[in-house]
């Protein structure tokens, strides 16, 4: 059950696209700037030298700071470039699959969008964590959002961390405090003229 009194941690998300010439220094500000749990490496390429590339360079700045790193979806890859687990987009439909050939050390996380259902499922099926969003308003999708009800109930009735995600700004960061175990962050932040002094501003917007 999540505890109140326990201030959320951060995930930090790449952005989809990404310059290695870079990215890999700008980073490592971020990292540098504030406490960072876990990093999520989402790129939109399928193509596997640049995910490959790009896991390399942003596994050794992560791990130099003793920061677990995860990649999206791509469960194979996941092994073959050693990094500490995946996310998966996909709610609780490849949890268990993942869980069985990854082993019981390696991070799975699920992104369920609203869903409860989906959530309790992936939790029960081994995810360590589930993520629901987007919690802000934004033109992509139906515009539906996860609201604060949903990590409400989750934090009183689960026990396996959640994560909120998905157009977050400080008055949504101040309101879900209370009731989430973590914030990632990734347009929010990279999309903005100053990444470093945008991650400071919603970081130190965290109760």
């Amino acid at each position: 059950m999540t505890d109140a009194r326990d201030r959320p941690q951060i995930t930090l998300v790449t952005p989809p696209e990404l310059e290695l010439s870079s990215f890999p220094d700008l980073l490592a500000r971020c990292l540098d700037e504030r406490p960072v749990a876990c990093l999520r490496l989402s790129l939109s390429t399928r193509d596997e030298e640049r995910i490959s590339r790009a896991a390399d360079a942003l596994r050794e700045v992560a791990h130099a700071r003793d920061i677990p790193m995860v990649l999206e979806n791509h469960v194979l890859l996941t092994r073959q470039l050693g990094l500490d687990g995946v996310h998966l987009n996909d709610a609780a439909r490849s949890v268990r699959k993942v869980r069985k050939e990854l082993g019981d050390d390696a991070i799975v996380g699920a992104f369920c969008g609203l869903s409860r259902h989906d959530g309790m499922t992936a939790g029960e099926l081994g995810a360590d964590y589930v993520s629901f969003g987007p919690a802000g308003a934004t033109p992509l999708g139906d515009g539906r959002r996860a609201e604060r009800e949903i990590f409400e109930w989750w934090s009183e009735m689960i026990e396996i961390p959640v994560i909120a995600e998905g157009a977050l700004d400080e008055d949504l960061v101040r309101a879900l405090s209370p009731v989430t175990d973590f914030f990632a962050f990734g347009a929010e932040i990279w999309d903005s003229g100053d990444p470093v002094a945008r991650f400071r501003t919603l970081n130190d917007a965290i109760g």
